[in-house]
């Protein structure tokens, strides 16, 4: 029987858990299903049993022991519900944490207490600050040996410029951590039991009471710049009570101006119901969202949404999935109610789609409902659709603005190893585009091999693997390749008539402008300035020029990239009034921007990747010089605990192999993240090499 719940949204919250790659998110999960009585035992993500993280539900997830599709589930803690979603942490699978970012109100950021901010703990901040995300930080691991929360905090401050205050205070650290004293009422917070399911609370430790005292303080210091009262009670030395903290510690981090941090270790069951009990002080409910939504009816104006159920439903579907029993979409609902049985509008494609069936996500399993309203979280099945649509109740036209998604960076061709595997390889390759907006397909017109592109070799590596699991099917691999791009360095003049007779009509089209680059800052890459006056070009031919300059920039003359940051602005032209045509203006553009190509100073762009490499120090040298090696420039180099953190731009052409190589440069003890960073132009003989190889295979080709 589905169930039928009224969800009071001053008691929901939406939050999301994010980190650095192996920071203890999925067990910061695991524990939070523990203690919310979602699940009845505690499954390790790398564990003996064979059951696995409940959050990691993929058979490749508990065999690498990372986490890499996002699962979203929903638990009670103290009479209110939470809608959660455990994001992977490696940066090939960031698309990932921009969608769980893009729908959530609020956001926890993991934070390992030995190596604090790392590379990764940088971009999924900027992904919190992007969609504006009011988040706590957990400075967790406590246990291991070389905790140090107050570098962590430090680093907060420093490398994120966050305003970060504990509001616990660890109790000992590495074996020796026994637990928290809230900074709030100066009590010490022991967890019990088997599974630090009991909570003790006791008196501070004598030993730690002036240190408590102090970092009370500096919180009240904090806090008094959000609220005038608090501040003139903390100046006249007055006592301030938990009461009078907890709505201006909330005030605060929902300003985005401030992080209450709190400490603990996941793996140990220690900190993680004052966390949950933080969830519901500090963090948004959905009827503190300030997500708005265009509507097309009326010029796109902006329109405030509400979640009361009453109103037209607007919703964004943010995450698809294939299940077992057809396409699974995630979907966001901001205002109105979606019931089973249901018609709703999909205002991108225009199609009219009835709801089927209507579930709850518990990572893999789902439990159904009857209806679902503004503020929740839910999950659809039978409804086709794509990634960021966004769905009516048909009265209105609302649109919502989709997550950022980044450009792949790698490429490799495929092909099935036996020809009966081509229909499972097409329905597989189908399915992953559907799902992820950075997996892309597309084909070599010279070659004619289908290429998948995506965001590093893990990325790509786990979907081929998916194809053998899901589809059976196997596939060669060819040689990686880098997505270069092209670009130009100067402006040149665009001035081409294109006339063609023959019997009957003929065509004709004349364009004249500029061809020039954007600067490297620039949002898009392509923008189109129409400058013509007096009728030069009547303005119905304008998008053809448009869909001509366009066509001629996705392969661009020197290796056949697809050529960005460039400006194509149309001054005048001529036309005729018979032999002029869409088509005529488009061949134009085309033919324009290929004559001018050259005289633009065309030059080619590579991929740069922001690498950050850890090594015992020992190992400084043979690293530092392995990334000179590879063209790497070096940022920054710090110690911390015996292991050298090094950091660097590196071309990723260069990155190949790096894996093998640091493991046996560091006797195994090395390891490395990296994430895309900018592309720049690539040097002169690089270019010449790339040149060279691209006529090779054009004439192959031709042959």
């Amino acid at each position: 029987m589905a169930e039928k719940t009224v969800l009071d949204l001053n008691k929901m919250r939406n939050i999301g858990i994010s980190a650095h790659i192996d920071s203890g998110k999925t067990t910061l999960s695991e524990r939070i299903l523990f203690y919310t009585g979602k699940i009845h035992s505690i499954h390790e993500v790398k564990g003996k049993d064979s059951v696995g993280a409940t959050m990691d539900s993929m058979d490749l997830e508990r065999e690498k022991g990372i986490t890499i599709q996002s699962a979203a589930t929903f638990c009670q803690w103290k009479d209110h519900s939470i809608n959660l979603i455990d994001t992977p942490g490696h940066v090939d699978f960031t698309v990932e944490v921009e969608r769980a970012l893009r729908v959530l109100d609020g956001a926890i950021l993991v934070l390992c207490s030995v190596s604090g901010v790392q590379s990764q703990s940088i971009t999924v901040d900027r992904q919190m600050k992007r969609y504006g995300v009011p988040r706590m930080c957990f400075i967790n691991k406590m246990d291991r040996a070389g905790a140090n929360p107050f570098r962590g905090i430090q680093m907060l401050r420093e490398k994120l410029s966050h305003n970060a205050h504990l509001v616990n205070y660890p109790i000992g650290a590495e074996d020796q951590f026994q637990g928290s004293v809230d900074l709030l009422t100066l009590k010490a917070h022991y967890f019990d039991g088997d599974n630090g399911e009991k909570l003790r609370i006791e008196e501070c430790p004598p030993e730690l009471k002036d240190k408590c005292i102090e970092a009370r303080n500096s919180l009240l210091e904090a806090l008094a710049d959000f609220d005038d009262t608090l501040a003139e009670k903390y100046l006249d030395g007055q006592e301030i009570t938990e009461a009078e903290m907890i709505p201006v510690i909330r005030k605060a981090t929902m300003s985005l101006n401030f992080t209450p941090v709190f400490v603990g270790s996941a793996f140990k069951n220690k900190g993680v119901q004052d966390l949950l009990d933080g969830v519901l002080r500090y963090l948004p409910t959905p009827l503190e969202s300030k997500e708005k939504a265009l509507d097309q009816r009326n010029g796109e104006a902006e329109v405030q949404l509400v979640p009361d159920p009453n109103k037209p439903l607007v919703a964004l579907a943010f995450k698809l999935e294939d299940g077992r029993y057809g396409q699974l979409t995630y979907m966001r609902i901001y205002q109105g109610t979606l019931r089973k049985g249901d018609f709703i509008f999909n205002i991108n494609n225009g199609k009219k789609v009835k709801i089927p069936r209507l579930v709850r996500m518990h990572a893999a399993d789902m439990v159904d409902i009857e209806e679902a309203s503004g503020g929740d979280i839910v999950a659809l099945f039978g409804v086709e659709c794509a990634s960021g649509d966004t769905f009516t109740d048909g009265t209105i036209e609302y649109t919502m603005n989709s997550m950022h998604i980044a450009d792949p960076v790698i490429s490799l061709s495929i092909k099935p190893k036996k020809r009966e595997f081509q229909v499972n390889l097409s329905k597989a390759l189908g399915k992953f585009g559907r799902e992820d907006p950075t997996f892309r397909v597309s084909r070599d017109e010279e070659s004619g091999e289908t290429l998948i592109s995506g965001m590093g070799e893990l990325h790509l590596e786990i979907y081929i693997e998916r194809m053998k699991r899901e589809f059976n099917c196997e596939v060669e691999v060819g040689q990686p390749q880098v997505a270069y791009r092209e670009t130009f360095t100067k402006k040149a003049r665009l001035d081409y008539t294109h006339k063609k007779q023959t019997g009957g009509s003929g065509q004709f089209a004349k364009i004249q402008g500029i061809l020039e680059p954007l600067p490297e800052d620039a949002v898009q890459n392509y923008e189109f300035v129409n400058e013509t006056v007096g009728g030069s070009i009547p303005k119905e031919y304008i998008p053809a020029c448009d869909k001509g300059f366009q066509e001629q920039l996705k392969k661009g003359m020197l290796i056949g990239a697809p050529v960005v940051r460039v400006r194509c602005t149309v001054e005048d032209g001529a036309f005729h009034a018979v032999d002029s045509s869409e088509m005529a203006f488009r061949v134009a553009a085309m033919a324009a921007i290929r004559e001018s190509y050259m005289a633009a100073g065309p030059t080619i762009l590579e991929p740069i990747m922001k690498v950050e490499v850890q090594a015992p120090e020992e190992f400084q040298g043979a690293v530092i010089g392995n990334l000179n090696q590879r063209r790497g420039v070096i940022l920054d180099t710090a110690t911390n605990e015996g292991y050298v953190i090094a950091s660097a731009f590196v071309p990723f052409s260069e990155m190949f192999g790096y894996s093998t190589v640091l493991r046996s440069a560091t006797q195994g003890k090395g390891e490395f993240t990296m994430e895309f960073a900018k592309y720049e132009p690539a040097p002169r003989n690089v270019q010449e090499t790339l040149m060279k190889e691209y006529q090779k295979e054009r004439a192959a080709a031709n042959k």
